[in-house]
């Protein structure tokens, strides 16, 4: 097969994949698919995956599909791969400090905080087409650490002022 033959082959897939997106049954496939959001839509079909809404603060929701098997830590990083497309694709490129927002808000399911990152959603009681909630993350006294060394470099920087 010539250059020109695989230039036409690989333009004629391109125009198959993008009418493929196009259609109103695919429309939660990403733009531009990678492997893992395939995979992982077509294990939400086989129900080796789940479908789980994520209710923010200010009361609108983001669906987000994981893997059966899938741990809080996982969940995280869907958000955020969510998040950041939804936002690239509406406004732009915009920053979101997901240190930030995770230390200062955290999951919550059957008003239970998901805290530890390394819990199976299973065993926590999530199921597929299950609603989690971002709630507002109050730390305890005994894991305020990081606080404390915010504040000592914050003060630290102040008496350099004075």
């Amino acid at each position: 097969m010539g250059e020109g033959a695989e230039y036409k082959s690989d333009l004629k897939k391109e125009k198959v994949l993008k009418a493929l997106l196009e259609d109103p049954i695919l429309s939660d496939v990403p733009k531009n698919p990678s492997l893992e959001d395939v995979e992982t839509l077509i294990g939400l079909e086989l129900g080796s995956a789940m479908r789980i809404s994520v209710l923010k603060l200010d009361s609108t929701s983001l669906d987000v599909i994981v893997m059966n098997t899938a741990t809080v830590k996982v969940l995280k990083l869907a958000i955020k791969k969510k998040v950041n497309y939804m936002e690239q694709s509406s406004m732009g490129h915009r920053h979101i400090s997901w240190k930030s927002v995770w230390a200062n808000y955290c999951l919550s399911f059957d008003n239970n905080k998901l805290l530890n990152d390394d819990d199976a959603l299973q065993d926590l009681g999530v199921r597929n087409n299950s609603q989690v909630h971002f709630v507002p993350y109050v730390m305890t006294k005994e894991s305020r650490r990081h606080s404390k060394r915010r504040n000592h470099r914050f003060f630290h920087g102040l008496s350099k002022l004075f």
